[in-house]
């Protein structure tokens, strides 16, 4: 080729003239060319729900009187368990997204291999599997078993009927496992594993809620995916009612007013968002995202273990 004819180093230039979607194609693809590999194997760990769930590990450890070093070990555990998920993830569906034209996947873009995804991955899971157990046999059992429901979900689950199971089972690990990290590993309360599991399946229909129709489309059909968005759209307050439900009324005792306005919260939320929902997106989401936020609240205030 002439002169004429070689890339910029900035990336691929759209043809003048050329449609407003085209461009902004090459645009992300520019983007895409420019990043560092370091970078871009750090944005395919998912590091949004990375960061939230181990923030939410720590803050429970925290919360439960473990202390610093013993709150460290437990976050440093799900944090790794964590990044392999979510590599493991990146990396398996690299293909698929590909295929889909898929935005803001390092995997799929080429901005990095899928070799080194699957080997960050697998690191990740290498340096779980110690830490994990260094919190405890029983705690170390469960917070594993749901890292591997994790992958299973990953490499098998996602597509099927049973994609809620991993989210249900991993929540509620979540503070089965801080709790029998405290000494002694005393048996956590019933009503935080269950109330986490309840969580987890609000946090599986609100993560596929916005992409229902390109999951269909690239042959996904896990159970948001065959209920549909306006289903899954009604659904989703429900399990984080009922979390609100069993948080208020599982520990024994007079009802806190905490926990009443939390329900009160829950119950609008679960009248107004699936009718806001159907003209703004957002609304839907973002009424999830209050209630969960006041459901967390309380289960850190209730603490994890039995008295």
């Amino acid at each position: 080729m002439d002169a004429t004819d070689r890339v910029s180093p900035a990336g691929p230039a759209a043809p003048e003239g050329a449609p407003a979607a085209a461009r902004t194609a090459v645009a992300h693809e520019a983007a895409a060319s420019r990043r560092l590999p370091g970078t871009a194997l750090a944005l395919a760990c998912h590091p949004g729900p990375a960061l939230a769930v181990t923030s939410l590990a720590c803050a429970l450890a925290l919360g439960s009187g473990l202390g610093g070093p013993r709150s460290a070990l437990v976050t440093a555990a799900v944090l790794t368990g964590q990044l392999s998920v979510g590599w493991c993830n990146d990396a398996y569906d690299a293909r698929r997204d590909a295929r889909a034209g898929r935005r803001g996947k390092p995997a799929s873009d080429g901005t990095v291999g899928p070799g080194a995804v699957w080997a960050a991955a697998g690191v990740a899971l290498a340096l779980c599997v110690p830490l994990s157990f260094a919190c405890g046999t029983l705690a170390g059992t469960v917070h594993l078993a749901a890292v591997g429901g994790a992958w299973l979900y990953n490499v098998r689950l996602k597509a099927t009927a049973l994609s809620w199971l991993p989210y249900v089972t991993g929540f509620g690990a979540l503070p089965a496992a801080v709790a029998l990290s405290l000494p002694g590993a005393p048996w956590p309360r019933w009503w935080t594993v269950t109330a986490g599991a309840l969580l987890g399946l609000g946090a599986h229909l609100a993560d596929t809620l916005p992409d229902i129709a390109a999951d269909r489309a690239a042959g996904i059909s896990g159970l948001p995916q065959r209920l549909g968005t306006a289903a899954t759209r009604l659904l989703l307050p429900l399990p984080l009612l009922a979390a609100t439900a069993v948080l208020t009324f599982g520990p024994p005792g007079p009802v806190t007013a905490e926990g009443g306005a939390a329900l009160l919260l829950a119950g609008a939320t679960a009248v107004v968002s699936p009718v806001l929902g159907r003209r703004r997106r957002k609304a839907a989401l973002g009424g999830a995202v209050a209630v969960a936020v006041a459901d967390l609240a309380l289960l850190l205030f209730r603490g994890v273990a039995a008295a």
